[in-house]
């Protein structure tokens, strides 16, 4: 990994990704639109090299995976999900519908109302993954949705992954569909001949799948347009270097594009860091992809003050922030920007991805600045309402009269005159 001073950092450094308008995604969203069933037909033939005549799997097939899962993976699923859905569930009790009286004859107030229908994106691939199910089912279910629908890419056989469809069924999902890459978000967003279009899309996925789901953004809604996975982890030398290169290779091995960055203040601590990272890729199957990571975006900041590093974490606004400091209270009441923050060298981004309860379907590419990370909350409205009586309208027609009238508007003045 590179090493650069705090003061020498360029602007490159804090670069946000801006995901490209594709126009092969255009193209088959386009299509999938116009055509419907032909047009996926055609694409799971061209890009998953399967003919598949009935995308949605059957029941039985989904229990079945279940059921032929290795028993140790259903039961890391189940707990998986269990701490999911507790977490789900405290932050739904936020989540309040309310009243209050603004002035007497007045009341406002606010309705909590799940979307009805969702799609969850999960990518398939060599290594499927399972724990997105998970992430994007549970809480969906927690926020009362009322038709949870999953989509991944088929095997060349036809079929998805039994892990995915165990995971599926723990998470209450009946209805998954063998359908990936832009022609998934497409039938999502769109609906065809047998895909009942959604809502809301959630979901991690390629270049392909964010850049389908920027274009078909308003016409339903979704999570994120994600950019390449991204931890900075500060750290000193209280914290055991081993567990540190641990944490960036495991962040370094997604793929060729994902950010790994390390902030310290000690020159000796990195040596030790950059030390341990060659050795455990020595003995990592996955080594190949995670040295490439490390070599291109890999980058060690020193720093010589806590204020600094805080800057710099606030300005990368990172997808998992990790902090492993012997006094965490020098950093804490500054950071402001990040999708999940870690604290401890125990506190491993990899548990937030896994087993914590916590959601990993996270922004990326500096979106952390105004956004957190995806939540019950994302699957519910927060709708107003108003009732208003003759005293409520004498208390607060007249104000409302005026602005109208100084914004030209004089048909709204009209309409609270008429009442007054």
């Amino acid at each position: 990994m590179k090493e650069i001073r705090y003061g020498e950092l360029e602007r490159s450094f804090f670069f946000v990704h801006e995901p490209e308008d594709d126009q092969t995604a255009r193209r088959i969203v386009d299509d999938v639109k116009n055509r419907g069933d032909r047009a996926l037909r055609e694409y799971s033939r061209k890009f998953d090299g399967v003919d598949i005549e009935t995308f949605r799997v059957p029941a039985a097939e989904i229990v079945q995976a279940r059921q032929n899962s290795d028993p140790e993976l259903v039961s890391c699923l189940k707990a998986a999900a269990s701490r999911i859905e507790k977490f789900a569930r405290r932050q739904f009790e936020n989540l309040q519908s309310f009243e209050i009286e603004i002035e007497p004859g007045v009341l406002a107030g606010q309705k909590i109302i799940p979307i009805e229908r969702v799609g969850v994106y999960v990518p398939g691939g060599r290594y499927p993954l399972v724990s997105s199910v998970l992430m994007g089912a549970v809480p969906a279910r927690v926020a009362g949705v009322k038709e949870v629908a999953l989509f991944s890419p088929p095997s060349k056989k036809g079929g998805i992954a039994s892990g995915i469809l165990a995971a599926a069924d723990i998470a209450g999902v009946g209805e998954v569909y063998r359908l990936g890459g832009a022609q998934a978000v497409a039938a999502m967003a769109h609906g065809t001949q047998s895909v009942k279009a959604v809502q809301k899309i959630v979901g991690p996925g390629n270049v392909y799948v964010n850049a389908a789901k920027k274009l078909v953004y308003g016409r339903v809604g979704v999570d994120f347009i994600a950019g390449p996975t991204e931890v900075l982890i500060i750290a000193d030398t209280s914290t055991n270097p081993s567990y540190v290169a641990a944490d960036l290779i495991a962040q370094a091995e997604h793929d060729d594009e994902a950010k790994p960055v390390l902030l310290t203040d000690s020159v000796k601590f990195a040596g030790e860091v950059n030390k341990e990272i060659e050795r455990q890729l020595k003995a990592l199957k996955s080594a190949e992809t995670a040295r490439r990571s490390l070599q291109k975006n890999g980058t060690v900041v020193l720093f010589d003050h806590p204020e600094e590093a805080v800057d710099v974490a606030n300005r990368k606004a990172p997808e998992h922030l990790q902090l492993c400091v012997r006094n965490p209270q020098d950093y804490l009441p500054g950071l402001r920007n990040f999708g999940s923050l870690f604290i401890g060298e125990y506190a491993s981004e990899t548990l937030g991805d896994y087993s914590s309860g916590l959601n990993h379907i996270l922004p990326t590419s500096a979106a952390a600045r105004y956004t957190g990370g995806l939540s019950v909350k994302d699957f519910v409205k927060i709708q107003t309402v108003l009732k208003t009586d003759r005293t409520g309208m004498r208390n607060i027609g007249p104000d409302a009269a005026f602005l109208a009238r100084t914004e030209g508007l004089f048909g709204h003045e009209a309409a609270i005159r008429i009442r007054l």
